[in-house]
Parts: structure tokens; C-alpha cells; sequence
């Protein structure tokens, strides 16, 4: 999605770079795989895709070797793979041919997306744990910075750039990258708990074990069904019922509520194509990627 989004936008303005525009778009994909091993570590998920993680498979092999270690060793190699890949990611962009101030610019666009992600994943772990009160507004912020800026904005925006696009089409095409992004998230924490496994890949019991403090939650806490909640979650050491979680999701008006939201900003991001200075036809493109960010797999 992320590599496609970088080319998508650099073809439609009618840019020429096209082996660069691969080079950055590839630069991103090893960026998502580097957030997604070091997410790995801080949840301590060994599943990915439906198969062992870097983390899951380290571990598997220092256990059959009857190493005692392997938590720590197969912990290690998910930061240190997640780090070879940030700065490969970064290499890739300062060694693709392009003009000195465009170069310059993609490179302030990874370095503001590292930032930003941290910064949302950060929040996602003070939020999840109680450090940081889980306020709705202040979740959904998170979301965007987890994923959005990342997944969306920063990949739309370096395409525009590579074809030498005007600053007020980056500014449109950050908003509809803010409200879609922000939509797959959304989504993407629905699925988290109502999804399956054969749709997402990986555990659709994770967040609700850790307690995960998505939108969904949050709503749901705000409601007279949170210490109910709270108990099903299994906080302070104590068991999850994932089972009686779910259903207080629903009960509490969170799922509907999540699901709203959903919406929304799949709207806001449509109404963000209205800008005529984007190409008809990324503008039809782009409003169909909103649509899937915001419905897969229902």
C-alpha cells in the first residue's frame, strides 16, 4: 500500500523520476517493516502475518537449541532489525538521484515520520498503561501518529515531491492522508477484536489481553459500563475475559461509536479530493483507497 501510494501520486503529476519514486517507495515499505518489529517487541507478539515474527522465529530457534536466554536474545534481534532497516530505509533516500533540495526535503519527511511514529507509539504504551489518562481525543491522536502520517501522508506527499508538485497540493493531499490513514486505523483496531485470524494474520485476542487502550475502549470507558470493562480486561494482574470484553464493547455503544468514526473520516478524506489541483483520475484512485481503508474486510 505505502509503496504504491508514493508512485501512484509521482505518476499522476506527471513526474519522470520513476526509478527514484521506486527507490523511495521501497524506503517506506522497510520503514513499516521496521515499526512493525519494533511494535512486535514492545507487545511482545511472535505472530505476524499469520506465521513467527522475527522475534517469534529467534525464539523458536534458541529453545530448540535449549538456550535459556532466548527471550532476552530473540528481543534483541527484533530492535536491532528494526534499527538496520530504519537506517536502510534512510540510505536508500539519500542515494536516490534526485535534485539536492528534493532530496533534502524526503529526507525531512522520514526524519518528521520517525518522529511522529515514536511519538505515537509512545503514547499507545502511556495510554495502554495507565500513565497517560485515557482521554478520547487524546487516543485518537495517537492513531494518527501511530499510523497515519507513515502509512498515508508522509508516502502521498513524497511522491508529490519527487514529481515536483506545488506546496498547496501537498497540504490537500496530507489532509486526505490524515482522515484516511486514521480511518484504516480505526478499522484496524475493530478488526483487532472483532476480526478473524485468517483475515488479520495475527491474534485477534492480543489487544484485549493487554488491554490495549484503542478508541474502541476508550469510548467504552467513558460510559456506565466501564468498571465492568475494566474487570473483563483483566487489569492488575488479573485474567482477561476477552469473551465478556467484547460484549461490553457492544453493549456500551463502542463498536457503533468506532464504527461511526470510521466513516467520517473516510468522508473527510473524500471531501479533501475536492481540491481540483489534484489529477482527476489519483483523485478517483485515492477515493477508492479510502474506501478499503475504511471497510476492509468487514
Amino acid at each position: 500500500m505505502r509503496p504504491a501510494l508514493v508512485t501512484s501520486t509521482h505518476r499522476a503529476f506527471g513526474g519522470a523520476e520513476h526509478e527514484a519514486a521506486v527507490e523511495v517507495a521501497v524506503a517506506f515499505e522497510l520503514l513499516h517493516t521496521a515499526f512493525l518489529m519494533h511494535d512486535d517487541v514492545i507487545d511482545d507478539d511472535t505472530i505476524r502475518r499469520g506465521r513467527p515474527n522475527l522475534v517469534g522465529a529467534f525464539r523458536a530457534q534458541a529453545l530448540h537449541r535449549g538456550e535459556s536466554a532466548a527471550f532476552a536474545w530473540a528481543q534483541a534481534a527484533g530492535i536491532l532489525g528494526g534499527d538496520l532497516l530504519i537506517h536502510a530505509a534512510q540510505g536508500l533516500v539519500a542515494a536516490a538521484a534526485l535534485q539536492p533540495a528534493q532530496r533534502r526535503l524526503l529526507l525531512e519527511l522520514m526524519e518528521e515520520s520517525l518522529a511522529v511514529t515514536a511519538a505515537g507509539e509512545l503514547a499507545d504504551v502511556g495510554l495502554t498503561t495507565g500513565v497517560l489518562p485515557p482521554v478520547l481525543p487524546e487516543v485518537l491522536a495517537m492513531s494518527d501518529a501511530k499510523t497515519a502520517h507513515y502509512s498515508f501522508r508522509a508516502p502521498l506527499r513524497a511522491g508529490a515531491i519527487i514529481a515536483g508538485a506545488a506546496d498547496s497540493v501537498l497540504a490537500a493531499l496530507d489532509d486526505y492522508g490524515r482522515h484516511a490513514g486514521t480511518a484504516f486505523q480505526l478499522r484496524d483496531d475493530l478488526l483487532g477484536v472483532f476480526g478473524r485470524f485468517t483475515d488479520m494474520g495475527k491474534s485477534t485476542s492480543s489487544d484485549l489481553r493487554r488491554a490495549t487502550m484503542t478508541p474502541l475502549v476508550a469510548y467504552a470507558l467513558q460510559t456506565s459500563f466501564r468498571d465492568a470493562l475494566l474487570e473483563a480486561l483483566g487489569r492488575d494482574g488479573a485474567v482477561s475475559n476477552e469473551a465478556e470484553a467484547r460484549r461490553l464493547l457492544e453493549v456500551s455503544g463502542a463498536r457503533a461509536a468506532v464504527e461511526d468514526l470510521v466513516a467520517e473520516h473516510v468522508a473527510a478524506a473524500q471531501a479533501a479530493l475536492s481540491d481540483l489541483s489534484i489529477p482527476r483520475a489519483l483523485r478517483e484512485h485515492l477515493g477508492e483507497v479510502a474506501e478499503v481503508a475504511g471497510g476492509r474486510m468487514r
